[in-house]
């Protein structure tokens, strides 16, 4: 399975490809997307046809995209949900399945706990994919949002096969429990 991850962002949006072989993961690319300083209309459209770009040359099977927290500014949250959404257009245009983690979630599945560091991040992407040298913070966090699906999409696509039968039988999953 190759998967490719996005860490959005309005002047630099990070992307990495990897490829899932059984429990093995593999590098394939990364890199950034950078915009022009110009409109945001303009610097959506980049953003756009750039990651539509990375989707016809590496032909990921599904994507996984970092979830926008809320920062102190307001005006900076919009303007990074924009980008983020651009993105997103991308891949589902291309068809792809895109699955969203919070940088906690990726945190976690990368160096295993989620206050890690960006330096942090960045040493154990290269160290579990065997990296020369350490990817650049955007590229390895577009990595890290990879192995992290990497790592839990297969337990998020088995819940989801689940949930049909659980409801027929009136059950439910509440805040990571079983009720009924």
């Amino acid at each position: 399975m190759k998967i490719l991850g996005i860490d959005p962002g309005l002047r630099t949006t990070g992307f990495g490809v990897i490829h899932k072989q059984g429990n093995k993961l593999f590098y394939i690319a990364s890199g950034t997307i950078k915009t022009p300083d110009a409109s945001l209309p303009q610097r959506l459209k980049v953003i756009l046809d750039s990651v539509a770009e990375v989707i016809r040359t590496y032909r990921p099977d599904c994507a996984a995209i970092e979830k926008v927290f809320v920062n102190v500014n307001p005006q900076s949250t919009l303007l990074l949900g924009q980008a983020r959404g651009a993105a997103i257009c991308a891949l589902v245009s291309a068809d792809l399945n895109v699955a969203e983690y919070t940088a906690l979630q990726l945190k976690q599945a990368v160096v295993g706990h989620g206050k890690a560091k960006k330096e942090q991040v960045q040493d154990m992407v290269q160290r579990l994919l065997l990296l020369p040298s350490l990817p650049g913070p955007d590229a390895a966090d577009a990595l890290g949002v990879a192995i992290c699906h990497a790592h839990s999409g297969e337990a998020l696509a088995m819940l989801g096969q689940l949930a049909p039968a659980l409801t027929k039988r009136g059950l439910r999953v509440r805040g990571g429990r079983l009720v009924g």
